[in-house]
């Protein structure tokens, strides 16, 4: 039986992360087992693991082409492994899956997050073995400490939701047409075998089901990816995007995006990105080659809508909104991170985060590529705001955690003519490059050497400096150093009457 997921990406470290991989060369019976039993304990709620035997690893890094297994001794081995799954305390077997990879044979086991943690595994192979608890430290199979044996009865206690039986739906609820076309669009060798095997069978494969042959029900996961109406379990498991006309919130339109979570997510960027991103061009004086952003960098919102979809509660009835308004985009979702990330931890531009709500939606989307590994998501937003000279993103929850809200500020450049034309209500003259200068500044102070790069220009012209002149006798902008210190590093800021003014061109 076929894995669903692709080999090639699994290898490669893009669909699961290296944490969560383990390479072993040859067949080492006691060094498996208790890899197993690490990732069977799943003390983060990751969603357990693979191991791949048959391929070496360098720092954690499989070394390919695959050394490959004797395929005479891959029956034997699997056989094995039954036997020594027997041996942990409560019996746990993972998928097993013989591959042919690069012309090499190989084993790959699926240890996904076992339901009867804590899992231990006998220390050695002999008959009178003591048993120890063993858990992933990074890329690493341990022996649980003190601290990680308490951690680990925590979280035993609760099963991520994504994960839990739902007793109120039937195995008929999931939708093989949308199984099908998940599988083909990973390129899972599972697909050819969906045409033909029970529909029974496959949902076991892909463990979206759980509980005897009599009693065998979808999982949450399963539901939240193959069912084509989320709402008649989960109310809250939409997306709204609301774009609003004017400041007040009179007039705006709203939709609502509903189905599979990933059908959901994809249409709802693909409306953003039509409906509210807009790439524009300015031209730039003394220079060819004119200027080009975005209002808003879509690959942020997209990472940040994504993690929305995958962080969010869906016990809890609450939709992710969108909200575009007229200088910002807020993306928020129910409830807050879990911690210990806190409002503190928000202010940084890499989270690592220990626990996770939903162990199993975060496998789904890294496969379809709509979501990244973990603690890459929040640098991935950054690095988008930067590349188009964005404002940076404000990232925020409450102390009680109930919500998470992040905010993309429009670029301070955009709909400059709007701006130009906002001048008249706020009675003041300025020409096309001062309304730039104060749009940068609005961002963070500048230097007029930083305004010249910005305005592609590679020293500060005369024009420049006259307009910088000229905000600072209209108390538009003012400096951040005392004028009568001389300093190389001087900047200027907006002035109360420039950020009200900025606030008017909005």
């Amino acid at each position: 039986m076929a894995l669903p997921i692709n080999i090639n990406k699994l290898l490669s470290g893009s669909s699961v992360e290296w944490e969560r991989l383990e390479f072993k060369k040859g067949w080492n019976p006691e060094d498996t087992l208790h890899t197993i039993c690490a990732f069977a304990n799943d003390i983060n709620n990751w969603g357990g693991g693979y191991i791949i035997l048959g391929v070496a690893e360098d720092n954690g890094r499989p070394v390919l082409p695959p050394f490959g297994l004797n395929p005479s001794e891959i029956d034997s081995i699997q056989k094995e492994l039954i036997n020594q799954c027997h041996r942990l305390n409560h019996f746990y077997m993972p998928v097993i899956q013989p591959e042919v990879f690069k012309e090499k044979h190989i084993l790959i086991l699926w240890v996904y997050g076992g339901d009867e943690r804590p899992y231990e595994a006998p220390i050695a192979l002999g008959k009178r073995s003591e048993k120890a608890i063993y858990v992933r430290r990074s890329s690493a199979t341990c022996k649980a400490n003190e601290q990680e044996k308490r951690q680990l009865q925590e979280v035993s206690v609760i099963i991520p939701f994504d994960d839990r039986v739902n007793h109120n739906s039937d195995i008929t609820d999931l939708n093989l047409g949308n199984i099908q076309a998940y599988l083909k669009s990973v390129n899972s060798n599972l697909y050819e075998e969906s045409l033909s095997i029970p529909f029974a069978e496959l949902c076991q494969q892909m463990k979206i089901v759980r509980g005897p042959s009599e009693y065998l029900k979808p999982l949450n996961i399963g539901l939240l990816m193959f069912n084509e109406h989320l709402e008649d379990y989960f109310p809250g498991a939409s997306i709204d995007v609301v774009i609003y006309q004017d400041e007040v919130g009179d007039r705006f339109s709203e939709k609502s995006f509903t189905g599979p979570i990933h059908h959901q997510l994809k249409i709802a960027l693909q409306f953003i990105e039509t409906n509210v991103i807009k790439e524009e061009i300015q031209k730039v004086q003394g220079q060819a080659e004119a200027m080009r952003f975005f209002n808003y960098p879509f690959e942020a919102i997209e990472e940040a809508l994504s993690n929305a979809v995958y962080h969010r509660s869906y016990e809890h009835q609450n939709k992710i909104e969108v909200n575009v308004r007229l200088d910002c985009i807020e993306i928020i979702s129910y409830p807050g991170p879990l911690p210990p990330v806190n409002e503190k931890t928000l202010t940084q531009k890499r989270i690592v985060a220990r626990n996770y709500r939903n162990r199993r939606v975060g496998d789904f989307l890294k496969e379809l590529n709509l979501t990244e590994g973990r603690a890459t998501g929040i640098p991935k937003i950054y690095k988008s705001i930067e590349n188009n000279g964005s404002p940076q993103p404000t990232i925020t929850t409450d102390i009680d955690h109930t919500h998470f809200l992040v905010v993309f500020d429009i670029h301070p450049l955009s709909q400059v003519e709007a701006q130009v034309e906002a001048q008249v209500e706020a009675q003041v003259e300025l020409s096309e490059i001062e309304v730039k200068i104060i749009g940068y500044c609005t961002v963070s102070p500048k230097s007029k050497t930083e305004l010249a790069r910005l305005l592609g220009y590679d020293t500060v012209p005369g024009n420049l400096k006259r307009a910088v002149s000229k905000l600072v006798k209209s108390e538009i902008i003012e400096y951040t150093i005392p004028l009568k210190v001389k300093s190389k590093n001087q900047k200027y800021k907006l002035t109360p009457k420039g950020i009200t003014f900025s606030r008017v061109q909005k």
